[in-house]
């Protein structure tokens, strides 16, 4: 099965950028829709954002018009780029394909937004 290793995460203050990378063992070419979801501390997991394997995205309205999620099937790998960083965005984040079974989850990366 496909393992995920996301990357990328640190400390960051308020209205900066980070660049997350997620690398998967195997192909995922034939995972049409891979994601980003990301927790918070004594929260729940939630949805970030996701792109379908021909470009199209999707984002949580709490991030939209300041992340970018990307994707590379030839390399495999998902990347998403975050902008005008806020304190809520702060949790750890992880990739993995958007469907009704995941695959196992990594580790994570921890994104912390803090003054």
């Amino acid at each position: 099965q496909v393992q995920l290793v996301e990357s990328g995460g640190g400390l960051v203050q308020p209205g900066g950028s980070l660049r997350l990378s997620c690398a998967a063992s195997g192909s995922i070419s034939s995972i049409n829709v891979m994601g980003w979801y990301r927790q918070a501390p004594g929260k729940q997991r939630e949805f970030v954002a996701a792109i379908v394997t021909g470009g199209r995205t999707t984002y949580a309205d709490s991030v939209k018009g300041r992340f970018t999620i990307s994707r590379d099937n030839a390399k495999n790998t998902v990347a998403l780029q975050m902008n005008s960083l806020k304190p809520e965005d702060t949790g750890v984040y992880y990739c993995n394909r958007v469907s009704l079974s995941f695959l196992p989850w990594g580790q994570g990366t921890q994104v912390t937004v803090s003054s």
